[in-house]
């Protein structure tokens, strides 16, 4: 009788032997990663900004005026308003003149872009 619990029990230690744990594998070392140096003059991708080309400080008393006088100022160069939050276009003209209002709609930025 005790021979036939040992075979069963021999058939399934035997059965087992064989399923060993897989070997956890070791992750493979990060590999070293060199940035290029970080410019230290200018801002890199964007175009050189011109001095005043656009004439804004001409426009300074205007600082602080409701959006609405933009029209009246009879400006025949190219220039454009940014209202509060506005998206605006990411090319830059250094002779274009550019508004800025603030949430209110009054005018508190003047300058080229």
């Amino acid at each position: 009788m005790k021979m036939t619990l040992f075979l069963p029990f021999a058939a399934v230690m035997a059965t087992l032997a064989g399923c060993a744990p897989a070997p956890v594998p070791t992750p493979a070392p990060e590999p070293v990663v060199t940035l290029p140096p970080v410019p230290t003059e200018g801002i890199a991708g964007l175009e050189e900004r011109q001095p005043d080309l656009c004439k804004a400080k001409d426009y300074v008393a205007y600082l602080g005026q409701p959006g609405t006088v933009i029209q009246t100022l009879g400006i025949t160069r190219n220039y454009r308003v940014v209202e509060y939050r506005g998206i605006e276009p990411q090319e830059y003209d250094p002779l274009r003149l550019v508004f800025r209002l603030d949430a209110s709609g009054n005018i508190y930025n003047i300058d080229c872009g």
